[in-house]
């Protein structure tokens, strides 16, 4: 093997000890500074770390190898009689007669991040920040490995560690990259699937490992390291996302079927839940599942709700492209995708976002704004535009790389308020004297506004639970840009009119029809979601008086107002086969209880009230339009029953008959919107669902015989604990 000639006589670029000190200790905020080649005085100096070596040579692209010599503490250098740096790699032996080993120099390269990305990330305006952050695989001057980004503005060094260097981050200490606070490193020979960490040398002087903030894949729990991921999924949904793309959410049917994932069935990954709920979810009926959340968390109680991975899919159920599967698979048979995000608080781990850099960096550095005193958790600090920009960036991440069609974005409520939850001396007011947290509105603000500009089609869903004004209403004109928020009320109020003993409902009856009085204020979801089954509230087949029988019913009831009411639906899982106990997501579904009629029946009444309201538009079309709603019977409360119009575009009524008394009525007389044969299309009372029978034979005849205002009513025979759903005849499918 060739060498050059002794270059003893050519000088190496001079550096002190304390920056030598620095670099080999890998902490130095410039290591690209002093380690990789560079030229001085017509000769090119080389320096490269590599503790504990025997010997060292630089080897280049001719296959001459130079030898090294050490320098200070693992560092080794040599001076090349050339002017411009060359392409080279580094030859060990690591010990006296051992084999030499080559390796690639992580400091020869050039940043992989460019002047436009940290302009962007500096201004907190990077609509695609973890194409910028992160760990991303990638070949440079046909050399693969891995670069690695992060923002870390506070931090005095940053190494990255991990499995590829013994979690020794010395000899991968990342460079600065100016005033954007950013840290970069290409290391060679990283690839998919390798384990690696942070180690930052925080501004108080504290060493961290920390896991990625923009980590697209992450160790399962309770492991906590960040996973190199590099995803080759092939997306078949392109008609799926270019139909919605003309979508019209207000005026379409969506219903929605809440899940989480892990305890759905337990034991199934995202590609058998990509067979199994695909499956079940399309026989069902439903428009849409809603994931309960996705996002890495550290505890599987939380269900996701207090995530420290925000860019990493939950390991638990399978890989990255495991996840794009089951939206793909989803998406092939007509159903919609909508994703739990939760960008209002995060948990505390040592080894996530918590005091980051050494410094409140995430979080707020005020308690009385950082942190929760409800769940025990910090705060975003929203004010701050490079945390704004990586949670609006997070929405459009899983909007645009994993196909979601929506965000319902949790405890909005608590987003909104600075004294939410605090008592007075707690929390402090805004500018104008105000309870509002302007700086987390305008994140909601650019958040739903960026999310629908970059993805056509979706819907951004509000849970909110109070009266904010303009939560649906769009950005340009004040309002917070949702296109959907949960109704709260209506969930509240309706479950307590059910809790009540059927003799008492009497008193309660402006509990079911009070939601009229405010429907059109926002565009609303009706929630039935897991928060109601859980913590001692029981299930919600539990939640009415009675016997196994009248609660049934009571619920069949209940889930027909609801598909019927106004609104879009949701429904957590369970609940469709009348669940019994407390959902727990330890346990999962008690399938099982298919075995039993009553069960049977609510999820056959569940499947039939699906293919009901896709049949006529009535029961989804006007939702949000005045015109699309008329009261027939408000005010019945000593029959605890009421009767209303439901309208299509085509003014098509469909009329819906509830009564949650447990008598039956017989010859009760009800008004309609026009005469003529009608046909009674649905009776939860039916004995397929379990009811007892009572009912009008399929058809009944309205009768020339005013009443309310109307000019035709009808005598019908109205079952215990029961909805009936009736259209003209005329509208008859044949």
């Amino acid at each position: 093997m060739r060498t050059e000639p002794d270059p003893a006589a050519l000088p190496a670029m001079p550096l002190g000890e304390q920056e030598l000190a620095a670099t080999a200790a890998g902490t130095h905020h410039e290591p690209h500074a002093v380690l990789g080649a560079h030229e001085y005085q017509g000769a090119v100096t080389v320096r490269t770390l590599k503790p504990l070596a025997h010997e060292v040579s630089v080897l280049l692209p001719d296959g001459t190898a130079v030898p090294m010599t050490h320098e200070l503490d693992g560092i080794w250098v040599a001076v090349l009689d050339r002017r411009e740096p060359p392409a080279h790699r580094i030859r060990v032996v690591w010990s006296p007669g051992a084999e030499p080993v080559e390796l690639e120099e992580p400091y020869r390269f050039w940043p992989t991040i460019g002047e436009l990305d940290l302009h962007l990330i500096a201004e907190g305006r990077h609509e695609e920040l973890w194409r910028a952050l992160g760990a991303h695989v990638r070949s440079i001057e046909e050399v693969d490995g891995t670069s690695f980004a992060l923002w870390a503005p506070n931090a005095r060094a940053v190494q990255v560690v991990g499995s590829f260097n013994g979690w020794d981050g010395r000899q991968h200490a990342l460079r600065s990259l100016g005033s954007s606070g950013v840290w970069e490193l290409f290391v060679p020979g990283v690839g998919d699937g390798d384990v690696y960490k942070f180690r930052i040398l925080g501004a108080d002087d504290r060493w961290r490992d920390k896991a990625d903030p923009m980590a697209r894949r992450a160790e399962v729990p309770p492991a906590t390291g960040s996973v190199v991921t590099d995803s080759d999924f092939d997306w078949t949904d392109g008609h799926w996302l270019a139909e919605r793309a003309g979508h019209d959410a207000l005026a379409a049917r969506m219903s929605i079927y809440e899940v989480h994932l892990p305890s759905w069935r337990p034991g199934l990954g995202y590609r058998e839940l990509a067979v199994e709920l695909t499956e079940y979810v399309t026989s069902m009926g439903f428009t849409h599942v809603e994931f309960m959340p996705v996002a890495e968390h550290p505890f599987g109680g939380s269900w996701g709700y207090q995530v420290t991975g925000y860019y990493a899919p939950t390991s638990r159920l399978g890989s990255p492209d495991d996840l794009r599967h089951l939206v793909d698979t989803l998406h092939g048979a007509g159903i919609g995708v909508i994703m739990d995000w939760v960008p209002a608080h995060f948990p505390k781990d040592e080894w996530a976002l918590a005091r980051f850099d050494g410094t409140a960096l995430y979080e707020h550095a005020d308690p009385r704004r950082g942190e929760h005193p409800d769940w025990g958790t910090l705060v975003f600090d929203t004010g701050r535009h490079e945390v704004r920009n990586f949670l609006v960036a997070n929405a459009c991440y899983w909007l645009e790389e994993f196909h979601v069609d929506g965000l319902r974005v949790d405890a909005v409520a608590s987003m909104l308020y600075l004294d939410y939850s605090r008592e007075d001396g707690q929390w402090t007011p805004n500018r104008h004297g105000g309870r509002e947290d302007l700086e987390a509105i305008a994140f909601l603000q650019e958040a739903t506004a960026t999310a629908y500009k970059r993805a056509p089609g979706i819907v951004m869903i509000a849970e909110e639970s109070t009266s904010f004004p303009g939560v649906t209403r769009p950005t340009e004109t004040g309002g917070l840009g949702f296109g959907f928020k949960w109704n709260m009320g209506w969930m509240h109020d309706t479950l307590e009119y059910l809790g009540e003993d059927p003799i008492h409902r009497q008193y309660h009856h402006g509990e079911l029809t009070f939601s009229m009085v405010y429907q059109y204020s926002e565009n609303f979801v009706l929630p039935l979601s897991h928060d109601e089954v859980v913590h001692g509230k029981g299930s919600l087949l539990r939640k009415a008086p009675g016997d196994d029988w009248q609660q049934a019913a009571s619920l069949r009831a209940f889930l027909t107002y609801q598909w019927a009411h106004p609104g879009k639906q949701l429904v957590f899982m369970g609940i469709e086969f009348a669940q019994g106990t407390e959902w727990s997501e330890q346990s999962g579904l008690p399938w099982w209880l298919l075995e039993y009629p009553l069960h049977r029946g609510a999820q056959q009444l569940v499947k039939d009230l699906n293919a009901l309201q896709a049949r006529y538009p009535a029961l989804y079309e006007r939702d949000q339009d005045p015109g699309g709603f008329e009261w027939l019977l408000a005010d019945d409360a000593g029959h605890n029953t009421l009767a209303f119009v439901r309208r299509d575009r085509a003014g098509n009524p469909v009329v819906v008959v509830l009564s949650f008394s447990p008598e039956p009525w017989r010859d009760y007389r009800v008004p309609l919107p026009e005469g003529g044969p009608w046909l009674e299309v649905l009776n939860t009372d039916a004995p397929v669902y379990g009811g007892s029978g009572v009912g009008n034979l399929g058809r009944v005849h309205a009768e020339a015989l005013p009443l309310h205002g109307r000019d035709h009513s009808v005598r019908l025979s109205v079952p215990p604990l029961a909805a009936v759903v009736l259209i003209p005849e005329r509208l008859r499918e044949d």
